[in-house]
């Protein structure tokens, strides 16, 4: 299954590391990573897929979720046919 992961929030070292540390602890394999700071404010999206993970998207979402709040970010993760059917126009 492919993911995408959003992360929004004021920039500071390590959210990337954070991120994918996590992912790949639930052995989660990132494919694209795009992301962008303006005036102060971190914007990434990734890519991933979970094709060797035994974690559940639900439990995905709730660490995700649980270590961004830590640091003030939003960290949602979505299947990628929701995420696209959400946006397109």
């Amino acid at each position: 299954m492919k993911l995408v992961v959003t992360v929004i929030g004021r920039d500071q070292v390590g959210i990337i590391a954070m991120v994918s540390r996590a992912l790949a602890d639930n052995n989660v394999n990132i494919l694209s990573i795009n992301q962008n700071i303006m005036d102060g404010f971190f914007n990434m999206v990734m890519l991933a897929e979970t094709t060797d993970s035994k974690t559940k998207l639900a439990d995905l979402q709730n660490l995700l979720r649980e270590k961004g709040a830590a640091i003030n970010l939003e960290i949602k993760i979505q299947h990628e046919d929701i995420f696209k059917t959400m946006h397109e126009v």
